[in-house]
């Protein structure tokens, strides 16, 4: 089959038509599967909008062309859709993780999270996935029946566990997850509609996992020489993306470097995005799961880089942590940014009543642990510029962030 054609539905996708269902039974929609309307609600939720002024890496404001929270998640959803149609998986459901993924992320990047994290170590840390599922279970207020968006079951187990289990089969956190515990705000809500945090998720969610790591890929390289971060020829000490380089010098001898540039990013992920098709082809004859079941009673994520392309993506990030997330100008305003988040925190704790009247609601029944997760969830849904706007309202001096 041709990498392009989409591939008839296999056994091993999500069945819309057979859902666990959601947590608060609803009426079915007469024109759209469940987990199209998932995402629908996902596109039309207010977190969602607030992505366009959340940093990937530059802040909104540093340049009109690099992408934000907003932008990413509309390009991973566009390689996750890519995946799914040559897998045979569905489509709506895999679009609705990509760009849910990103939406428990607070402003300024991963230098926000450090902060909150840092804020809230004594109540259990913050964590964006967990984050995610609060705003998607309770923090959006849009419904007259219920909180958050009331997706299926198969949407919010991908929301949670898109990069693999959380625990083994006795509950004992593994991973990432090992040395501090799995995040309150999981821990919780899975009493409520267990998530089986032990099994790997669907394949849909693993497609979405893994278009992320594309898309921060390519796109992170795109914006680091847009802000002149590196240069194209710096990238030839990688034997990946230098063949990558030779080969559009071989083809094109004058091109220009922004050109050069776009040229890079767009074979580096058609070489990553057909290195993961034909190592999912492998896996899925190999395991000949018979349905999405089997898919998550697996020992290993199915969708997953060759392990030769798993060592070009790592070198790809090194580079990237190197020469960008690293580099002075980045660390300087990320460290200026996670103040700012500092800052708030410690005002909003001390003096309560700063927050909106609506953040109130019901605060007079929190202990010290409620009221700084209360604090959390509001800081975590500011936008870059939002947050800007209140410290520039509640202190006599804020960091121009440039």
């Amino acid at each position: 089959m041709s990498v392009g054609m989409a591939a008839p539905r296999t056994p091993y996708a999500c069945d819309p038509d057979r859902s666990r269902g959601r947590l608060v039974a609803e009426p079915p929609s007469r024109t759209r599967s469940p987990f199209r309307r998932d995402c629908d609600r996902v596109i039309h939720s207010t977190a969602f909008r607030r992505l366009k002024y959340k940093t990937q890496v530059f802040v909104f404001h540093e340049g009109d062309h690099y992408r934000t929270r907003l932008t990413h998640s509309l390009e991973v959803a566009q390689l996750a859709r890519a995946l799914a149609r040559q897998l045979g998986l569905d489509e709506d459901l895999t679009e609705t993780l990509a760009l849910a993924h990103d939406l428990g992320h607070p402003p300024f990047g991963h230098a926000g999270e450090r902060a909150l994290d840092a804020c809230l170590k004594e109540f259990g840390g913050f964590d964006h996935n967990a984050q995610a599922l609060r705003v998607v279970t309770s923090l959006e207020h849009r419904y007259p029946e219920f909180d958050g968006l009331n997706l299926t079951w198969e949407s919010l187990e991908g929301i949670v566990k898109h990069n693999g289990p959380l625990t083994d089969r006795s509950g004992g956190p593994i991973g990432r997850y090992r040395e501090h515990g799995v995040p309150v705000g999981i821990a919780d809500y899975v009493k409520t509609y267990d998530l089986e945090l032990w099994s790997f998720a669907s394949l849909e969610a693993q497609v979405a996992a893994i278009a992320d790591d594309i898309a921060y890929d390519a796109h992170d390289i795109d914006d680091g020489l847009r802000a002149g971060l590196f240069h194209v020829d710096d990238l030839k000490v990688m034997p990946l993306t230098a063949e990558i380089i030779a080969e559009t010098a071989a083809h094109y001898p004058d091109l220009e470097d922004v050109r050069r540039g776009a040229e890079l990013v767009r074979e580096l992920i058609s070489h990553l995005i057909g290195a993961v098709f034909a190592e999912a082809q492998k896996n899925l004859a190999a395991v000949k799961p018979q349905s999405a079941q089997d898919v998550r009673q697996q020992s290993r994520a199915l969708i997953a880089f060759p392990a030769e392309v798993a060592e070009e993506e790592a070198a790809i990030k090194t580079f990237l942590y190197q020469h960008m997330y690293r580099h002075e100008r980045v660390m300087r305003v990320m460290g200026e940014a996670e103040q700012i988040l500092f800052d708030l925190f410690a005002k909003y704790l001390k003096s309560p009543a700063e927050l909106p009247p609506e953040w109130l609601l019901g605060a007079e029944a929190d202990n010290e642990g409620d009221r700084a997760r209360r604090i959390g969830n509001f800081i975590a849904g500011m936008t870059d510029r939002f947050a800007l706007t209140e410290h520039q309202r509640l202190f006599d001096s804020t960091p121009d962030l440039r």
